[in-house]
C-alpha cells in the first residue's frame, strides 16, 4: 500500500516519506520537504504502476550513464564514424555539462525546454539546439528500451529553434556563372566538375564513385557508395540515396575521356582518384580544385582586410562546392521534372526535403498571373 509518512530527522527537521511497492513488489520510498509534494508523487507513481511504466529514482540512470549506453549502441549498430563523432560532441560538449549528473527520472518536458533555452543562451545556433535535443531524445529512447526510463520527455517537447521565415534559399549559380565554370574546368579535374553539375551527386558520393557503377553506354550512373571524411567507404546517407542518375551527353563524353586517361582498373576502381589512387579529400577538392577554378573563371570578390601570402587582397570565391548540386536540381526542375522525380534524382530522404529546399523553383509565375486574372474576372462578372 502506498502512503505518506511523516519523519522527524535527528536535527529536528520534518520530512515526508512517500512509501510504496513497485511493480516487482520491491519496497520504494522517496523523501520530500512538503506533504503535498509527497502526495503528488504517489499519485504519479500509482498512475505509472497501472500503466506498467514506473521506474524508481534509485533504479534510474544518470543522463551521463544513459548517454554512454546510447553511444555504445550507435557503435554496435555500425553508424558511420562522422555520425558517431557528431553524437559524441553533442553529449560531451552540450548535454553532460548541463544535465549529465541528473537522473533520467528528474528530466521532465518542462526541463527539456529549460535545457534548450540554456543551449541557446550559451551560444548554440538554432540548428545545433535542434540536433542536441534530438540526441537527448535518442538517449531516452535507448534508456526506455533497456527499462531505465518510463517515458521520453523530449517527445512531448515543442522546441522552437528559430524563425523559419529567416531560412535562406540555396545559393544557385546563374547560367552565365555555370558556363564560366564549365569553360574554366579543364584538365584532369574537368570530369569531376562536369559530373557534379549534371548529376547533382553529393561530394561524398562523387568521391566514392567507382567505374562499376557507371554505364557509359546507357548514360547512367548508379549511386551506391560514398566516402566519409576519413576516406572510409560506406552506403549512401539514407536508403533513398541509392539511385540511378541519367547523364547528359557532355558528362558521358568527359567520363569517357576520364576513363581513357586513368583506366578502369586502378586502385579501388575510383572514377575520381587522387594522385595516390585513394579517394579525394574533400578539403583538397575545395582548396586545390574548386576555389582555383572559380578564381580562374572570375567568380570571386576581393576581401577588404584579409591578405594573401603575396600581400594582395585575398580572393573570396562566390560559391561552395555544394552549389553544383543545387544547380543540378534547378536544371532538373527547369526541365519540368516532377517533384517526386527530382526527389529521386537528388536522393532526398523525403519529398518534404525537396520542397523545403527547392519549392520556390517549382513556382510558375505565368500560371499564377493567369490564375489571379481569372479570379478577378469571375468576381467582377458577378
Amino acid at each position: 500500500m502506498a502512503k505518506v509518512r511523516k519523519r522527524v530527522l535527528p536535527s529536528g527537521e520534518v520530512r515526508f516519506l512517500a512509501d510504496y511497492f513497485d511493480g516487482s513488489g520491491k519496497r520504494r520510498s522517496k523523501q520530500f520537504d512538503k506533504r503535498k509534494d509527497a502526495d503528488a508523487y504517489l499519485v504519479k507513481v500509482r498512475r505509472d504502476l497501472q500503466l506498467g511504466v514506473h521506474v524508481a529514482d534509485s533504479a534510474s540512470l544518470t543522463v551521463r550513464e544513459a548517454s554512454r549506453l546510447w553511444l555504445d549502441r550507435c557503435a554496435d549498430d555500425g553508424l558511420e564514424r562522422s555520425t558517431r563523432d557528431a553524437y559524441d560532441q553533442h553529449v560531451r560538449l552540450h548535454i553532460l555539462p548541463l544535465i549529465g549528473a541528473k537522473k533520467l527520472t528528474q528530466i521532465t518536458t518542462p526541463s527539456v525546454h529549460t535545457f534548450a533555452d540554456d543551449l541557446r543562451s550559451g551560444g548554440c545556433s538554432p540548428d545545433m539546439v535542434k540536433r542536441v535535443v534530438r540526441s537527448l531524445g535518442a538517449i531516452f529512447g535507448e534508456a526506455r528500451r533497456r527499462g531505465y526510463a518510463a517515458t521520453n520527455p523530449v517527445s512531448d517537447a515543442q522546441i522552437k529553434v528559430g524563425d523559419r521565415r529567416k531560412n535562406k534559399r540555396p545559393d544557385i549559380p546563374s547560367k552565365a556563372d555555370l558556363r564560366a565554370i564549365l569553360n574554366a574546368a579543364q584538365g584532369k579535374h574537368r570530369a569531376l566538375i562536369v559530373t557534379a553539375l549534371f548529376s547533382g551527386l553529393r561530394a561524398s558520393e562523387l568521391r566514392g564513385l567507382r567505374w562499376d557503377a557507371v554505364d557509359l553506354k546507357a548514360g547512367v550512373l548508379t549511386v551506391k557508395t560514398r566516402v566519409d571524411a576519413w576516406g572510409e567507404f560506406g552506403p549512401p546517407k539514407t536508403s533513398a540515396g541509392e539511385r540511378d542518375v541519367p547523364l547528359a551527353p557532355i558528362a558521358v563524353t568527359t567520363l569517357k575521356q576520364q576513363r581513357l586517361a586513368i583506366g578502369a582498373n586502378g586502385p579501388a576502381g575510383l572514377v575520381f582518384p587522387s594522385d595516390e589512387g585513394t579517394p579525394l579529400n574533400h578539403q583538397n577538392i575545395i582548396n586545390r580544385i574548386w576555389d582555383p577554378l572559380q578564381i580562374g573563371a572570375g567568380l570571386y570578390t576581393l576581401h577588404e582586410t584579409k591578405r594573401d601570402e603575396d600581400g594582395e587582397p585575398a580572393k573570396v570565391t562566390r560559391y561552395n562546392f555544394h552549389a553544383l548540386r543545387h544547380a543540378a536540381a534547378s536544371l532538373f526542375i527547369e526541365q519540368k521534372l516532377s517533384p517526386k522525380r527530382v526527389q529521386t534524382l537528388m536522393g532526398h530522404s523525403s519529398i518534404t526535403v525537396t520542397f523545403d529546399t527547392y519549392g520556390h523553383l517549382f513556382e510558375d509565375a505565368e500560371a499564377d498571373q493567369t490564375a489571379v486574372a481569372e479570379i478577378e474576372a469571375r468576381l467582377l462578372r458577378e
